[in-house]
């Protein structure tokens, strides 16, 4: 399928305050981490920390405002269980705020055998289908997404992200030349928003000055020269 680009504001301010955001709100971390493909990384991305009213506002704001500056088209959002689901409410109500009031739906992980049963909530899934999530390891969230919004009838149409950490995917436990992101983007022909990239922590690592962030910026360097994926 034809690559539409990824719609992300590498470099821009909107990228910078929120990795400031989130390193000050300590879901953005620095250390030593363990991933999904067993590497170990000296970053660590966890949007569950982002666990209060305050925060999670913030970030839903952040969210809107990539979105709505990325010139993405959709008529509603959606979000996977279970980081999704507060990620497209919250998400779907500062839209709102902001005068662009769409619909949104979420899924559960296992069907509902009484009341309205079934697996989807919320508004009947329809049109140009936006999915909301945190981050994307492999493209399996974004694939099962996908596959639920086409068997409703609508069109899954672009993702929504935090951060596109811009690192090799893994397949079969072996490295691939492209990201989960570019998989996205390029093999199923979806529009990819991130608020920020690897590149802009980077950036803000190098701006911030003082030894810890230096220390932190040559890591993350090292990291993406072993990792990284060619831009694009």
């Amino acid at each position: 399928m034809v690559d539409k680009g990824a719609q992300t504001g590498a470099g821009n301010d909107l990228a910078q305050d929120f990795v400031r955001f989130a390193v000050e709100s300590g879901v953005l971390r620095f250390g030593e981490f363990k991933t999904k493909a067993g590497r170990l990384s000296p970053y660590f991305f966890n949007a569950g920390l982002f666990d209060d009213g305050a925060k999670l506002g913030r970030l839903a704001e952040f969210y809107a405002k990539a979105l709505l500056a990325s010139g993405i088209e959709f008529d509603m959002v959606f979000g996977p269980a279970y980081k999704g689901i507060p990620l497209a409410a919250t998400v779907a109500v500062e839209l709102a705020r902001r005068g662009r009031n769409v619909p949104f739906a979420y899924n559960r992980k296992e069907a509902k055998d009484h009341g309205e049963g079934g697996t989807l909530v919320g508004a009947p899934l329809q049109g140009r289908v936006l999915i909301i999530d945190d981050v994307m390891s492999a493209g399996t969230a974004a694939r099962e997404s996908i596959a639920l919004i086409r068997a409703a009838g609508a069109t899954p149409h672009a993702v929504a992200i935090a951060l596109d950490r811009q690192e090799k995917a893994t397949e079969n436990g072996q490295d691939v030349e492209h990201s989960a992101v570019q998989y996205v983007r390029r093999q199923l022909g979806l529009q990819v928003c991130a608020i920020a990239t690897l590149a802009d922590l980077l950036l803000y690592l190098s701006s911030s000055g003082g030894s810890d962030m230096e220390i932190h910026r040559d890591r993350v360097l090292a990291y993406r020269q072993r990792y990284g994926v060619e831009e694009g």
